[in-house]
């Protein structure tokens, strides 16, 4: 049994602004009712060229009339290109809360709103055409969705692709392959941010090494009576002198991976490695 929000509760026994608006400056749909989910999502601007309106028509569970519902709270008020900053995750946090196994109804809302967008801006329907391979087959969930949804939401597992997309709800056959996917996006992800960390020059990476230890290695093991001293640094090989209690502690060689060189690895480089002299 899923436990809700007081506030995903009162969306779905009293949901805000059903229906449909009539003639509206956007109109969009998400999902599939072979699916189970359905959302059709309609909006108006005022003269201040701002959200005045906005309605919903959805075919789904408590989560997805919620999720609906609140989005349509959430949209009043904004521009279209505010509205167009909005991510599912924001009406997670609107609602307090969602069942993990229940994030996609947040998605559908998410997916909705821009086909509404497209629709305001350009006219047209979007066409949502099947873009890559498709993986899951029960769902219909190509490659490059499960890749951006993985990558927007920074997943790690398959359950939480399928939380929130259902991808690999079915069956369960394309699980290798969505967890093939999250580790490809992880691994770019992190070369990213590798990519995007400052070079030091070997005196700034001593430099940074020393403040490290003393700032947030040394208060550690001072507590017990111990203590290290910096011996050398060569390359992102760093050596250290115990000193004090440490010297006879029998998990010494557990303090030198598990905090010595764990500082350094998330302050300096995930390469160093540091080894007792």
């Amino acid at each position: 049994m899923w436990e809700y929000t007081d506030k995903v509760t009162d969306h779905f026994k009293n949901p805000r602004n059903v229906g449909a608006v009539e003639n509206p400056d956007g109109d969009g749909l998400a999902g599939s009712l072979a699916c189970g989910d359905a959302l059709r999502l309609t909006f108006k601007l005022g003269e201040d060229k701002k959200i005045a309106e906005a309605k919903f028509q959805t075919f789904g569970c408590a989560s997805a009339i919620a999720s609906s519902s609140a989005l349509t709270e959430m949209l009043i008020g904004k521009t279209v290109e505010e509205a167009e900053q909005l991510t599912n995750a924001d009406i997670i946090r609107y609602l307090g809360e969602l069942p993990k196994q229940k994030v996609h109804c947040s998605v559908m809302g998410r997916e909705a709103l821009e086909a509404a967008i497209y629709n305001y801006r350009t006219g047209k329907t979007l066409d949502r055409k099947i873009d890559g391979e498709v993986i899951c087959h029960c769902f219909g969930a190509t490659d490059k969705e499960i890749e951006k949804i993985t990558r927007e939401q920074k997943l790690t597992s398959a359950e939480e692709v399928t939380n929130a997309c259902k991808a690999g709800g079915g069956c369960g056959q394309c699980i290798p392959e969505i967890e093939e996917i999250i580790n490809r996006v992880i691994g770019e992800e992190k070369a990213k941010e590798e990519d995007a960390k400052p070079k030091l020059t070997q005196l700034q990476k001593i430099r940074l090494i020393e403040e490290i230890i003393d700032r947030q290695v040394r208060p550690i093991l001072r507590r017990d009576g111990g203590d290290l001293e910096l011996h050398d640094v060569n390359g992102d090989h760093v050596l250290v002198k115990f000193v004090g209690a440490c010297v006879s502690c029998p998990v010494s060689s557990v303090t030198l991976k598990d905090v010595v060189e764990t500082q350094l690895r998330e302050a300096v480089s995930d390469d160093i490695v540091v080894e007792a002299v």
